[in-house]
């Protein structure tokens, strides 16, 4: 994903109002659910996802394959 796509698409997703649960999907296929915009945090092309059980993901925007709302997540995966 290119640095500034991931960014403004990172952006969006945390600052929705009211927030919205949401999907990072890694290009080594794992996915993270953001569900808390504090679960998430990132500077420029960096970013650390905080799971419920407190399991740390560091990833930047060349690990990432795409961002996706909970229920598109939910609609592809079945």
């Amino acid at each position: 994903m290119e640095a500034e796509a991931f960014e403004r698409s990172l952006r969006v997703f945390v600052r929705r109002t009211p927030f919205q649960p949401f999907v990072v999907e890694l290009v080594s296929g794992t996915r993270l659910q953001v569900d808390h915009p504090e679960a998430l945090t990132f500077r420029g092309v960096v970013a650390v996802h905080v799971a419920k059980d407190h399991e740390i993901t560091l990833f930047d925007n060349t690990t990432v394959s795409k961002l996706t709302t909970m229920t598109d997540a939910k609609m592809a995966g079945s």
